[in-house]
């Protein structure tokens, strides 16, 4: 096709939206508003995926060493504890640094000090924490192989609470997102669908006179396109200027939050781009494909 034919299609199916504005402006608010439902419903599951990593981030297992330990063991074992493959992060409390601890949370217990004396009764110990809690078990299974541990306490009931509520949100997630999916589509369907309909005489007429099915459906992908650009661009802006809201009502609240993990909300700078391009990319191709599909019945003359 020469490039005037090409610009030609192009013009026609922007004229058309201007042309047959009702159904123009009924696809753009039901696509908008599907985009809306599924961009919000991500970025609400997003933030409680994150806030329950924060959490989880949080999780730690305390190792306390045998009193009669060496100090090259000490050192050994950090290296060893490092060499386990779930173990994110390690850090060796001696039983100095832990009774001092102790005695600056419990200030008001001075008389209570004074009977035990300046020599730490504690043991010295390591507070490692782990990057997968599902993987808990065999992670405890490997400190537990190595020599000169007391004990090894971790807070399994937490983990395996954690673990359930994780796998019931994934559960929960893919269900709402996979049914807002359908129910947009079948609107946005609808709609195409409606408007086309509307014009199926027009298409007749021009497969009569001899046009190509390219010819006919280039038209309506133009503007399905543009008009899912346009849902995109706008369903873009109120999902930033809403989730920035929303994010600035939370963060006002940091004492409330900082005791779960408020640093596992997404902020906004961080999803602005990906919001804007999954938008108007979702639009343009939903809208378009959408409005070519529904022209195929009526292509057949």
């Amino acid at each position: 096709m020469k490039l005037s034919g090409v610009n030609y299609l192009f013009r026609q199916g922007v004229r058309n939206i201007w042309t047959n504005r009702i159904m123009s402006v009924a696809s753009f608010c039901i696509l908008m508003v599907s985009l809306l439902l599924v961009g919000f419903s991500t970025l609400f599951i997003v933030n409680v995926n994150s806030i329950i990593g924060g959490i989880e981030n949080k999780n730690e297992v305390i190792i306390y060493l045998d009193d009669d330990i060496s100090q090259e063991k000490i050192g050994a074992m950090e290296n060893e504890l490092r060499a386990i493959e779930n173990i994110s992060d390690v850090v060796f409390y001696s039983k100095d640094e832990a009774f001092a601890q102790m005695k600056s949370e419990m200030a008001d217990s001075e008389e209570l000090f004074q009977y035990v004396g300046e020599e730490s009764p504690l043991p010295d110990s390591y507070r490692v924490k782990v990057e997968n809690i599902e993987k808990m078990s065999s992670t405890l299974m490997a400190i537990n192989n190595l020599d000169g541990i007391y004990s090894v306490k971790a807070p399994n009931d937490f983990v395996n609470v954690l673990t359930e509520l994780k796998r019931f949100i994934s559960l929960i997630s893919v269900t709402v997102l996979a049914a807002l999916v359908i129910v947009s589509l079948v609107m946005i369907s609808n709609a195409s669908r409606a408007s086309v309909e509307m014009r199926k005489r027009e298409i007749e007429i021009m497969k009569y006179v001899g046009a190509t099915n390219a010819f006919v459906k280039t038209p309506f992908f133009v503007e399905g396109m543009v008009i899912g650009i346009l849902a995109g661009a706008v369903s873009a802006v109120i999902t930033l200027a809403g989730y920035s809201k929303v994010m600035e009502m939370i963060m006002s609240q940091q004492s409330l939050w900082s005791a779960i993990g408020s640093g596992g909300f997404t902020p906004t700078s961080s999803v602005a781009v990906k919001i804007v391009i999954g938008y108007i990319a979702a639009g343009a191709v939903i809208s378009a494909v959408g409005t070519v599909m529904s022209t195929k019945k009526y292509v057949k003359v």
